[in-house]
C-alpha cells in the first residue's frame, strides 16, 4: 500500500508522526542526556561502548541499538528488523527510560530513520558519528544523498535547544570534517593518530591514548580500536575522567554479533558478526588474517545494493581459504540469483554454494574440525546477520533465526559425532 502513496504526503506522515509521538509521551528527551551514534559500520558497538563508559561512571542508561533495547538491566531483544523503529516507538522507549529513573540514552541513528524523520523530537545532547561508506544506495539514490541523510542527524543535534551540545566525528573518514562543521558548542575530533602507539589482534587491541593511558580492550581488530577511540573522546568531552574510562572499557562484555565468539568446547574458533558490506568484510577477514579462514556468507538483502555482491565475493577470495555461499535475507528476490552474483567476484577459489544456511555453517564447523586436526590454526567466521532474528524471505515471510545458537548446535552434533 506504502508504495502508492506520494513520497512528498509519505514526508510528512512521518514527520507528524514523529512530532506527534514527542508531544504524547511528554518530551522525555528534554528530561535526559540524550547521545545519538551514527555512521555505516560500528554503531552498535560504539553505542555498548558508551553505555558500558556510563554505567563505569555511575550514570543509570538506556539504549536503543540495532541488537536490543535496554533501560537499566532490563534488556528486550530488538526484533524489529530496523535500528529506529518508527510509529513514536523511540518517544515511548525514552518515557520508560525517564520513568525508571535514567538519566542518560543512547540512541543509535540510521540513515534510514533520518529520511523518515524519526530523529525529530528527539532533543540531542551529542552526536558521535563513526564513518561513512556507500550502503543503502538504491533507497536513497545517490552517495551523496546517503550522506545527507547522515548529516541531517548532526543538523537535529544543531537546532537542539540543549547546551552545551557536543559533535564528535572520526577524522580519518573523508566526512568527518562535514560533521565537525555543526553549529554547536563543543566539537571533539578523534584518529586512529590517538592511539599511537597500538596493536590489534583477534583477541583485542592494546594502546596508549595520546601518550598517555595504556588501554588494553578485549574487542578484536582495527575497526573496533576506532570505535574504542570515539566513546573515548566522548567520555573525555562530557567530563568522565579518563581513569574511569578506560576501568569501564577494558571490562567491557563481548558484543553480540559482533565479532563474537561462539564457545561450546570447540578446539578453533567460530566467530558471528554482522558484516555484509565488502570494507567491513575485509577489516574482519584482515583481523583473522593469521588464521586458516573458512567463511559462511550471503550477501546484503535482497533487492538492495546489488552492487556490493560482486565486490563482497572478491574480497573473500582474496583473504579467505574457504568459502561457503549461503542463503540470507532474499526477500522478495531470487535467492539463487544473489548467490550467483556473490560468485563472479571469485577468480582465485571456487566457491561452494549450500544453499541452506544451517547446512552451510555444519559444513563449515566440519571442515575447521578436520583442518585442526591437521595441526591448522582455522577459524570460522558465520557473516552477514549477527544478532538478526529473522532470515527473511518473499511476501513479507520469516524464519526466526540465529547464527549463534545454530553454530553452538552444530557445534554439540559435531563434538557428539566424533566421540
Amino acid at each position: 500500500m506504502r508504495r502508492f502513496i506520494p513520497k512528498k504526503l509519505l514526508s510528512l506522515y512521518h514527520l507528524w508522526f514523529a512530532l506527534l509521538g514527542a508531544k504524547f509521551y511528554g518530551n522525555p528527551s528534554h528530561a535526559l542526556f540524550v547521545i545519538g551514534i551514527t555512521g555505516t559500520k560500528g554503531k552498535s558497538t560504539t553505542s555498548e561502548l558508551v553505555r558500558t563508559m556510563l554505567a563505569g561512571a555511575g550514570y543509570k542508561v538506556a539504549l536503543a541499538s540495532t541488537i536490543h533495547f535496554r533501560i537499566g538491566d532490563e534488556i528486550e531483544p530488538n526484533l524489529f528488523k530496523m535500528t529506529m523503529p518508527g510509529r513514536a516507538y523511540l518517544q515511548q522507549f525514552m518515557r520508560r527510560a525517564l520513568d525508571a529513573k535514567c538519566t542518560h540514552v543512547i540512541i543509535e541513528m540510521t540513515s534510514e530513520g533520518a529520511k523518515q524523520f524519526r530523529h525529530r523530537g528527539i532533543e540531542l545532547d551529542a552526536l558521535l558519528f563513526t564513518n561513512l561508506q556507500p550502503e543503502h544506495l538504491e533507497s536513497h539514490g545517490s552517495l551523496e544523498a546517503y550522506a545527507q541523510a547522515k548529516l541531517s542527524l548532526a543538523h537535529g543535534l544543531a537546532e537542539s535547544p540543549k547546551r552545551p551540545r557536543i559533535i564528535v566525528a572520526n577524522m580519518d573518514d573523508v566526512y568527518g570534517e562535514e560533521f565537525l562543521k555543526t553549529n554547536v558548542e563543543v566539537k571533539v575530533p578523534f584518529q586512529l593518530a590517538d592511539a599511537d602507539p597500538y596493536t590489534v589482534d583477534d583477541t583485542g587491541v592494546r594502546f596508549v591514548y595520546k601518550k598517555g593511558e595504556l588501554c588494553t580492550i578485549p574487542l578484536p581488530g582495527l575497526f573496533n580500536l576506532r570505535n574504542i577511540l570515539g566513546t573515548i573522546a566522548l567520555g573525555v568531552a562530557m567530563g568522565i575522567d579518563m581513569q574511569t574510562i578506560k576501568k569501564s572499557l577494558e571490562h567491557v562484555q563481548p558484543i553480540l554479533g559482533r565479532a563474537e565468539r561462539v564457545e561450546a568446547g570447540q578446539d578453533f574458533a567460530v566467530v558471528v558478526d554482522y558484516a555484509h558490506t565488502p570494507d567491513s568484510l575485509k577489516a574482519l577477514f584482515e583481523t583473522y588474517k593469521s588464521k586458516r579462514i573458512i567463511v559462511v556468507m550471503g550477501s546484503t538483502g535482497g533487492g538492495r545494493d546489488t552492487w556490493k555482491r560482486p565486490e563482497m565475493g572478491k574480497i573473500a577470495d582474496q583473504l579467505c581459504d574457504t568459502i561457503i555461499l549461503a542463503n540470507e535475507d532474499p526477500y522478495d528476490e531470487d535467492p539463487q540469483k544473489i548467490l550467483n552474483e556473490l560468485a563472479r567476484g571469485f577468480t582465485i577459489h571456487t566457491p561452494q554454494i549450500i544453499f541452506h544456511r544451517r547446512k552451510a555453517i555444519a559444513e563449515a564447523l566440519s571442515s575447521a574440525h578436520t583442518l585442526r586436526d591437521e595441526g591448522y590454526d582455522v577459524v570460522v567466521l558465520i557473516t552477514g546477520k549477527g544478532t538478526d532474528p529473522y532470515i527473511m524471505g518473499p511476501n513479507g515471510s520469516k524464519e526466526v533465526w540465529s547464527d549463534k545458537q545454530v553454530a553452538t548446535e552444530e557445534l554439540h552434533k559435531l563434538r557428539d559425532s566424533h566421540k
